[in-house]
């Protein structure tokens, strides 16, 4: 059945603008750059900061050959590198596979190998379970590690202004 609101209402800029996650955090990068997005520990990041490390992390990915519909698997705990993660992957338009830091080694080399994710990111060293789980990887061993600077180390030196990124034989990269 035809209703009236199916009738010459094709969809435009007027009157159809689909809603994501990214679309949310550029807006309130927009309106908002200075209010405060993220509150870790002693550190801080406002909208504007976010968007951008969010957005640097995107074009690290797209520089090493990520693209629509690859899948970048996370091995990382509840840290702003996670969220940055959630919109930096989508930005690229790749798939995010979230691995939960607690499971133990033969589960996260199964999704490793068959998560068929091109690149691994972690925001610091391996912990020996993970490190057992790469080890055991069937399908895709991960080779080569590079770690991407996303801004300026934190006063506090904390680890999550930077975050690792590993990549499978099947694309490797060169570090820096």
């Amino acid at each position: 059945m035809v209703t009236p609101y199916d009738t010459n209402l094709d969809r435009n800029a007027a009157n159809f603008q689909p809603l994501t996650p990214l679309s949310f955090l550029a807006r309130a990068a927009e309106v908002y750059p200075d209010q405060t997005a993220i509150i870790h520990g002693a550190r801080s990041w406002t909208y504007h900061e976010f968007y951008a490390r969010a957005r640097r992390l995107a074009s690290a990915l797209v520089k090493r050959g990520i693209k629509r519909g690859d899948t970048v698997a996370v091995v990382l705990p509840n840290v702003p590198a996670m969220l940055e993660a959630h919109y930096g992957v989508a930005m690229a338009g790749a798939v995010l596979n979230s691995i939960n830091t607690r499971l133990d080694a033969p589960v996260i080399a199964f999704q490793l190998d068959h998560g068929e994710a091109k690149v691994l990111i972690s925001d610091r060293e391996f912990s020996g379970t993970v490190k057992a789980a790469l080890a055991s990887c069937k399908a895709r061993p991960l080779s080569s590690t590079t770690t991407i600077q996303n801004s300026p180390a934190p006063a506090n030196g904390s680890a999550s202004s930077t975050m690792r990124i590993c990549c499978a034989k099947a694309m490797p990269i060169s570090p820096g």
